[in-house]
C-alpha cells in the first residue's frame, strides 16, 4: 500500500507497521479527535467504521521512522493551504515533522491512512467497502433510466412555464428507494444464462451501490435542471423565429451536454482522487443513502443525548419541511420575505430600497422560507464555514457598503433606476426595448440605436459585472499562488494520493483515459458539424476559443467547487469575450456562451458524480457507462418534449399565454443575445462608455489574492489563510436576480450549523447535519411539486387575508422603488452615445 505522496529515501532502522489494525487501534496516534495530550477535543460520530475495514486492503507495507518523517513532510506540503484540514491537525503535522517526534509522526500518518482527516467526510462516508454488493444490475438500470426519462421530460416541459418547477436529483434519490425495495419484493430472483452471460431481474435486497448508480443517472440528466442548450433553442425557435430543424437541435444538445465529459477524464487526478477535494454536496447524498438503508438508532453518548436513528430523524425533518412550506408558500406568504419595515412604509423609496427583500438590500435579512435561503446557493448546511464567511464578506462589503455608496451618490444615473434587479433599461427608465434596435435580418440598426438609447443597469446588476471580471483574474492568480505547485506535481505524476477512499477504488478497474478521449473526439466532431454546417455565424476559431476558456478554468473553478461547494460560472466572461471577437452576431453569441460555459459545467458535474461514486465504492467503469448513457438518452427526451410543447401548446412563449407557458428562460437568453451580441460590451464597458470604470475590477481581482497570499505567508497560523479572493468576488454571482436576503439568510443559517453547532456539539453535527439538510431540501421539493400541480396549474389563488396581501402593495414587491422619474418626452443620461 502506498502511503506517501512523494517517494522518500529508504533509511532508518526501527520500523512500524502502520497497516496492522491492532497496531493502529492500540497506538496513541494523533487524530483530529485527539489532542496533543491524548484528550478528546472533538466527538466525531459519523459512520467511518465497520467490519470491512479499509486497512484489510493493504499489502502490509512497513514504514521506517525516516520514511514516516518524510511522508509527513510531503503531506504537510500537499495540504499546506488546505482550508478544510482541521487547524490543530495542520499544526501538529508541522510540529511533528520539525521535531522528529516519532510517535506523533506515525500517528499522524495513520490519520491519513486509516480514514479521511476531514470531519465532514468521516461524518458522511464509511471508510470500508462492501465489494460483494452489486451495482451494475438490471434493476438499477431500469429504475435509473425510468427516472431519468420522467425527470428530464417534466423539467423540460415546466421550464417553459413561469414560475418554473425543477425536480432535483434528491427527489429521485428518495423516490427510487421504495421503488427499489418493491422491485426486490416482487420480481423473481431466478438467474438466467444468455449466451454465457448470467443475469437476473432480482439480485437480492436493494442495496446502496445500486441506489448510488440510480442517483448518479438522475444527477447527470436532470440534477441541474434542463440542458443549457434548450434556452438557445427556445430563443431561436420562438423569439428569433429561425428554427434550424430537429437535426440541429439534437446535435447542439448532444454536443453541449457531452463534450465536457471528455474533459472530465483529465480532471480526475486533480479533482476526484485527492482527498482534499471533498465535494461537500456529495456528503448530503451519501448521508441520505446510509440513512435510508441503515435504520439503527444513534448512540446518545455521542450525539448530545439524541438516540433517534438517522432514518427516523430524516422522516421527521422531511415531514416537517413538507408541512411548513405550505405557510410561506401559500397560506401566509409574508413569512417568505419578512421585510416588516417596508410594510410600515410601503411607499417610501429609500426604506424599500434599503430594507426590501424582493428588490432591495435587506438590511434586516429575515425569512422563514427555506426556498429563500436555498434558492440560489443551495443548502447552507453543506459548505464549510470558511466558504460561508468569504461569501458573507463579499455580500456585505459590495452589496451593502459599496452599493449604497454608488447608488446614493448618483453614479451611473442610479437615481433614475432601481437599486437591485436583473433588468435592463433605456434613458426614460422603461425596460429596454430590443426590438427598436433590431433590423429585419437580426443585426444592429446603428441609426436606430443612436436615436433610441444606451443601455442602463440597476446598481447591483452593474456591480455584479465588475465582480465577475474580478472573479476571473482572482481565480487565475489565487490558483497559481495557492495550488500551482500541487497542480504541477500532479501533472508530473509526483503524487500518489493518500486518500483512503481513492485507495479502495483501486480494487476496481478504472475507466481508461482513452475512453474519455474517444468520447471527446466524437462530440467535438458533432459540435463542429453543428457550428459549421448550420447557419450559426460562429467562426470555427471562435468555437475553439470557447472550448479553450472552459479548459483553462475547469481546474480553478473545480477546486473552488470541490473544496467549498461554491459554484463560480463563466457566463459573464464568455458574453464579454464573444462581444469583442465576433460583434454583431447574436446567434453566434448564444452558441459561444453555451459552449464556453456549459462544457466546463458539465465536466465538473461529471467529476462531482465520480466523487460520489468513489465515496460509495461504485466501480468506475459502471459509473462512466451510466452517466454517458443516461445523458445521451435525456438529450433526445428533452428535445422531443421541447418540440412537442412548441407545436402543441397554444400561444406558447407569448407573454399572455393562458397557462403561463411564457418561456422565461428562453426570453432572457434572447434578450441577452441581443444586448451582448448586438450592442456589445464595447458600447457598455469600453473607455468612454457609462460603465467603463468596471474594467478596473480586472486589476482588483488580480491584486487581492497576492495580498492574501503575502499575509498568509507572514502569519501562517492566522485566519488569513482562510480568505479566498475568488469567493469574496464571485460567491454572490447570482445577485441579481438573487437579493442580499438570499445570501445573508443563507450565511446566518450556515454559520449556526457549521460554526457554532459543529464546534460545540460535534457529535450531534456529525450524525445529523447532512441528514437535516437532505430532509429540508426533499421536504421543500415535494411540497413545491404538490402545490404547483394541485394549485398553481389550476390557478387556485391563496387565501385573501392580511398575511398574503400586506406584501403586495410595497414598492419593494412591485419593483418600483426609484428615486427620480423623467417627464414624458424627456430623458436622462448622456446626450450622445
Amino acid at each position: 500500500m502506498v502511503l506517501w505522496t512523494r517517494k522518500p529515501s529508504r533509511a532508518g532502522s526501527q520500523v512500524v507497521d502502520v497497516s496492522d489494525p491492532d497496531r493502529a487501534s492500540s497506538s496513541n496516534s494523533t487524530h483530529p479527535s485527539i489532542g496533543k495530550n491524548g484528550t478528546s477535543d472533538e466527538k466525531d460520530v459519523g459512520i467511518s467504521s465497520g467490519r470491512h475495514d479499509s486497512r484489510r486492503r493493504s499489502s502490509g507495507r512497513r514504514m521506517s521512522e525516516v520514511e514516516a518523517n518524510q511522508t509527513l513532510q510531503a503531506l504537510e506540503k500537499q495540504h499546506k493551504w488546505d482550508p478544510n484540514l482541521p487547524s490543530d491537525l495542520h499544526e501538529e503535522m508541522l510540529d511533528a515533522a520539525e521535531n522528529f517526534d516519532e510517535k506523533n509522526q506515525v500517528g499522524l500518518v495513520e490519520t491519513f491512512v486509516d480514514d479521511s482527516p476531514y470531519p465532514e467526510v468521516r461524518a458522511a462516508v464509511r471508510n470500508y467497502d462492501e465489494p460483494d454488493l452489486p451495482a451494475n444490475t438490471l434493476r438499477a438500470w431500469c429504475i435509473g433510466m425510468l427516472l431519468a426519462t420522467i425527470g428530464s421530460a417534466v423539467n423540460m416541459l415546466f421550464s417553459m412555464r413561469a414560475p418554473a418547477i425543477v425536480i432535483s436529483s434528491l427527489v429521485a434519490q428518495l423516490i427510487s428507494y421504495p421503488i427499489g425495495c418493491a422491485w426486490a419484493m416482487v420480481m423473481p430472483n431466478h438467474i438466467f444464462n444468455t449466451f454465457g452471460f448470467e443475469w437476473s431481474f432480482n439480485r437480492g435486497p436493494f442495496n446502496m451501490k445500486e441506489h448510488t448508480l440510480i442517483t448518479i443517472m438522475a444527477n447527470a440528466t436532470f440534477g441541474g435542471g434542463v440542458a443549457y442548450s434548450t434556452d438557445t433553442l427556445l430563443a431561436l425557435n420562438a423569439f428569433y423565429d429561425r428554427p434550424l430543424g430537429w437535426g440541429f437541435d439534437i446535435l447542439l444538445t448532444l454536443s453541449t451536454q457531452c463534450i465536457g465529459y471528455g474533459l472530465a477524464g483529465l480532471l480526475r487526478k486533480f479533482l476526484v482522487w485527492p482527498g482534499a477535494m471533498i465535494w461537500p454536496a456529495d456528503l448530503v447524498n451519501t448521508s441520505l443513502f446510509y440513512a435510508l438503508h441503515d435504520h439503527r438508532k444513534s448512540d446518545p453518548s455521542k450525539t448530545a443525548g439524541w438516540s433517534i436513528g438517522r432514518y427516523k430523524y430524516f422522516l421527521c425533518v422531511f415531514v416537517g419541511a413538507f408541512v411548513w412550506y405550505w405557510f410561506p408558500g401559500y397560506i401566509a406568504q409574508f413569512l417568505s420575505v419578512f421585510a416588516f419595515v417596508t410594510w410600515i412604509r410601503p411607499n417610501n423609496v429609500v426604506v424599500n430600497q434599503l430594507f426590501g427583500g424582493w428588490s432591495g438590500l435587506s438590511l434586516l435579512p429575515i425569512t422563514f422560507d427555506w426556498t429563500q435561503i436555498t434558492g440560489y446557493v443551495y443548502s447552507p448546511l453543506i459548505p464549510p464555514f470558511h466558504a460561508i464567511a468569504n461569501t458573507m464578506i463579499g455580500c456585505v462589503f459590495f452589496f451593502w457598503f459599496v452599493t449604497i455608496g454608488i447608488h446614493y451618490n448618483g453614479q451611473w444615473y442610479s437615481e433614475y433606476l432601481p437599486i437591485s434587479n436583473s433588468n435592463s433599461y433605456d434613458n426614460t427608465g422603461a425596460p429596454y426595448n430590443v426590438s427598436k434596435i433590431l433590423s429585419s435580418d437580426f443585426t444592429l440598426d446603428e441609426a436606430a440605436y443612436a436615436k433610441y438609447s444606451p443601455l442602463f443597469l440597476s446598481t447591483t446588476f452593474a456591480l455584479t459585472y465588475g465582480l465577475s471580471f474580478a472573479t476571473i483574474t482572482a481565480l487565475i492568480v489565487h490558483t497559481s499562488l495557492f495550488h500551482g505547485a500541487d497542480i504541477w506535481s500532479r501533472l508530473r505524476n509526483e503524487y500518489e494520493d493518500d486518500d483512503v477512499h481513492a485507495r479502495m477504488m483501486r480494487e476496481y478497474k478504472d475507466a481508461p483515459n482513452w475512453w474519455y478521449g474517444i468520447l471527446f473526439v466524437i462530440f467535438l466532431a458533432i459540435a463542429l458539424v453543428t457550428v459549421l454546417v448550420y447557419p450559426t455565424n460562429l467562426a470555427w476559431w471562435a468555437f475553439f476559443v470557447a472550448l479553450f476558456i472552459s479548459f483553462i478554468f475547469a481546474i480553478p473553478i473545480g477546486m473552488v467547487w470541490g473544496l467549498t461547494n461554491i459554484r463560480l460560472g463563466l457566463n459573464v466572461i464568455t458574453e464579454f469575450i464573444v462581444g469583442y471577437i465576433q460583434p454583431g452576431r447574436p446567434i453566434a453569441m448564444m452558441l459561444f456562451k453555451t459552449y464556453g460555459y456549459i462544457t466546463m459545467q458539465q465536466a465538473l458535474s461529471f467529476v462531482q458524480d465520480l466523487k460520489m461514486g468513489q465515496y460509495m465504492k461504485v466501480p468506475p467503469r459502471v459509473m462512466f457507462s451510466a452517466q454517458v448513457t443516461a445523458t445521451i438518452w435525456s438529450c433526445f427526451v428533452q428535445v422531443a418534449v421541447l418540440h412537442w410543447g412548441l407545436g402543441s401548446i397554444k400561444d406558447i412563449c407569448t407573454s399572455d399565454q393562458s397557462n403561463h407557458f411564457t418561456c422565461p428562460n428562453g426570453r432572457v437568453f434572447f434578450q441577452a443575445s441581443v444586448i451582448w451580441g448586438l450592442i456589445g460590451p464595447q458600447r457598455i464597458f469600453s473607455p468612454g462608455s457609462i460603465y467603463s470604470k468596471l474594467l478596473w475590477f480586472f486589476l482588483l481581482g488580480a491584486s487581492l489574492p497576492v495580498i492574501i497570499y503575502a499575509g498568509a505567508r507572514m502569519f501562517p497560523k492566522s485566519n488569513i489563510r482562510y480568505l479566498s479572493a475568488p469567493i469574496i468576488f464571485g460567491g454572490t454571482g447570482d445577485l441579481p436576480p438573487a437579493t442580499p436576503l438570499n445570501y445573508l439568510s443563507w450565511g446566518i443559517v450556515g454559520t449556526i450549523f457549521n460554526k457554532f453547532i459543529r464546534n460545540r456539539h460535534r457529535g450531534w453535527w456529525s450524525q445529523y447535519n447532512y441528514i437535516t439538510s437532505a430532509g429540508l431540501d426533499v421536504g421543500l421539493a415535494i411540497s413545491t411539486i404538490v402545490i404547483f400541480f394541485a394549485l398553481s396549474l389550476t390557478q387556485t389563488k391563496g387565501p385573501e387575508w392580511w398575511g398574503n396581501t400586506v406584501i403586495k402593495g410595497t414598492m419593494d414587491n412591485l419593483d418600483t422603488a426609484v428615486q427620480k422619474t423623467v417627464a414624458k418626452g424627456e430623458i436622462f443620461g448622456p446626450k450622445i452615445w
